[in-house]
C-alpha cells in the first residue's frame, strides 16, 4: 500500500489540523485559576474527554458549541469550583481562537494538489468557519455532527460521510481517512474497511489527553507525527512513480 495509491483524504479537524489540546486548556483557564489544588494539563484533558464523550452520547444532536458549556458545567461541578452560565457560554464559543497546528496549512496546500480533501469533524457548521478560515485551503467536503446529527466514533458519521462521497463517484477503496483520534476516527474507520493514516500529534507524551482511550490499538496503514511529515513522505513516494 502506497501514499499513491488514493485520490480523497478524508481530515479529523480538532486535535489532526486543529490544536484543540492547547484551546481547550486555554479556554478552561478561568476555571483552573479558581482550583485550590493545581491540576496537570493531561488531568485536564483527560477530564474533558470524559464529560465531552459523555455528552456527546446522551445529547447526540446538540450542536458542539452548546455542548461545550454543559462539558464546562460538568468540569466545574466535579473539581468542586464556582463558575457562571457566562462563562459555560463563552467556552462554547472558543473554538474559533483554537490555534492552528504550525505544519497545517502548508502540508494542506501541497496535499490539495493530489488529493480531493474532505473534513469529517465533530463540530456545528458556524463554529468550523471560524477554523476553516485558518486552514487556507478549499476543501471538497465537510461533513460536520451537526449535519449528521450524532458524533463520531458513531457509525451513523462514517455512513453519511461514504453515501455523500459516493453519491459523487468516491470509491472507498481509494479514500484514506487521516486523523490523530484512535477512539473517535481509527477505530471506525476501522469496522468501515477505510484506509488509515495516524496523524499522531501526541507521540512525545503520554496518554490521550483529551481523547478517550479507545482500548485496544486499532489497525493503522500509516503513520507520521505530524502533517509535514505526512506531506513529505507523499512528495517523496509520487517522485518515485
Amino acid at each position: 500500500m502506497e501514499l499513491t495509491d488514493f485520490d480523497t483524504l478524508t481530515f479529523d479537524c480538532y486535535g489532526t489540523l486543529i490544536d484543540w489540546e492547547t484551546g481547550i486548556f486555554a479556554g478552561l483557564r478561568p476555571l483552573l485559576e479558581r482550583a485550590k489544588v493545581p491540576l496537570t494539563r493531561d488531568q485536564v484533558l483527560e477530564a474533558h474527554a470524559r464529560h465531552e464523550s459523555s455528552q456527546q452520547k446522551y445529547t447526540p444532536a446538540k450542536r458542539y458549541q452548546e455542548l461545550l458549556p454543559i462539558v464546562y458545567k460538568r468540569l466545574a461541578e466535579e473539581w468542586g469550583l464556582s463558575f457562571t452560565h457566562e462563562e459555560c457560554v463563552t467556552y462554547g464559543q472558543s473554538v474559533r481562537n483554537w490555534p492552528l497546528f504550525e505544519d497545517t496549512a502548508a502540508a494542506l496546500q501541497y496535499l490539495k494538489k493530489h488529493y480531493k480533501l474532505v473534513i469529517l469533524s465533530n463540530i456545528d457548521n458556524e463554529s468550523f468557519t471560524y477554523s476553516n478560515a485558518k486552514l487556507k485551503v478549499e476543501f471538497d467536503a465537510i461533513i460536520t455532527a451537526e449535519d449528521v446529527g450524532s458524533y463520531k466514533p458513531s457509525p451513523r458519521n462514517f455512513e453519511y460521510m461514504l453515501e455523500k462521497l459516493g453519491d459523487r463517484g468516491i470509491k472507498k477503496e481509494k479514500i484514506l481517512h487521516t486523523a490523530e483520534s484512535l477512539f473517535h476516527d481509527h477505530k471506525p474507520a476501522n469496522e468501515f474497511g477505510l484506509a488509515s493514516c495516524w496523524i499522531y500529534r501526541r507521540h512525545s507524551q503520554t496518554g490521550f489527553g483529551a481523547t478517550m482511550n479507545p482500548g485496544s490499538q486499532p489497525k493503522i496503514d500509516f503513520r507520521f507525527n505530524s502533517m509535514a511529515d505526512f506531506a513529505k513522505a507523499h512528495e517523496e513516494a509520487f517522485s518515485k512513480k
